[in-house]
């Protein structure tokens, strides 16, 4: 029998919208909206009444919502939850996909079918920009395609057969990610976000559904993410890689969606013009350095060396 996402971690998957609203409220201090506190609380964040007042709805109502009776919140209701939960931009355009969810059982936008297929095009251009490491990542981290370098920039990737190579998967649970991503913590949080923001839209998909149902069981760092329900994208700028052949690199990177490409994602990092960390990315697309064969033999393949 498949199992729902929010299965895999012990919950009930009906209630996107309230379990946002919950878990963000557990996230917000009275402090922080301006409300002065007496006595011992034993809730984390807001209480219902408090984000209720704040929002200008009834206390009846808002448990409503959080409980999933009440599908249908006016776009006012939600833009005043938004403000009283201090969302972003991002974070409230989560919340009113979650509504729209709520009330008809789609998404805002219907999605095309996942699939592992890249174009040919896309592919062309992940060569033509060789040196520099390129990945495409399916919806759910997969890496559908890359190049040589990206290959090696995550080291240990390679361990995976093509098929099962997934950036989350390698983040929690590959015994080298918090040693090659210096900022392993952020990366981990940021993984994260990108599935609930699948989830919150496509409970049901069972690509999403395997990831997850693999990965709660088997790292508590990303059952506890999960359960935070955080949303907000990875920060921008230079991402320092600590690589166990080339050493330290710091690079750049971007991410885009590809277009006529169900939620395919083209990552480009790029090191400065005439660098060392340059030469060093030049180093990894040529591949893996030689390992001892089992027989005693080098195995094929150019040196690294820096």
């Amino acid at each position: 029998m498949a199992r729902t996402v929010e299965s895999a971690s012990g919950q009930s998957a009906d209630s996107g919208l309230g379990r946002y609203l919950r878990a963000r409220r557990a996230e917000i201090t009275p402090d922080q909206t301006g409300l002065t506190t007496v006595g011992i609380r034993r809730t984390p964040g807001l209480r219902r009444e408090e984000l209720a007042a704040l929002a200008g709805i009834s206390i009846d109502y808002y448990i409503r919502l959080e409980r999933g009776k009440e599908i249908h919140p006016s776009p006012s209701v939600i833009d005043s939850l938004a403000r009283a939960l201090r969302l972003d931009a991002h974070e409230l355009r989560h919340l009113r996909d979650l509504a729209v969810l709520a009330g008809t059982g789609s998404a805002g936008s219907a999605d095309l079918p996942p699939t592992r297929e890249v174009r040919p095009g896309v592919l062309a251009l992940t060569e033509r920009l060789r040196p520099n490491p390129v990945f495409i990542l399916g919806r759910t981290l997969d890496v559908l395609a890359c190049n040589p370098s990206a290959l090696q920039l995550f080291a240990g990737l390679d361990d995976q057969p093509p098929q099962a190579r997934n950036i989350a998967r390698y983040v929690f649970l590959h015994p080298r990610a918090p040693e090659v991503l210096d900022d392993w913590d952020e990366r981990a949080r940021a993984c994260v976000a990108r599935l609930r923001m699948l989830a919150g839209t496509d409970p049901g998909a069972p690509d999403l559904t395997d990831l997850v149902g693999e990965l709660v069981p088997k790292s508590k760092l990303f059952e506890t993410l999960w359960e935070r329900y955080d949303i907000k994208p990875h920060s921008p700028g230079i991402r320092l890689f600590h690589h166990p052949e080339v050493g330290d690199l710091h690079l750049a990177h971007e991410s885009m969606p590809v277009d006529h490409s169900p939620k395919h994602r083209f990552v480009i990092f790029f090191a400065e013009p005439d660098s060392p960390d340059q030469d060093k990315v030049a180093l990894l697309d040529k591949g893996r350095p030689r390992r001892p064969h089992p027989d005693g033999e080098r195995a094929d393949g150019p040196e690294l060396t820096v």
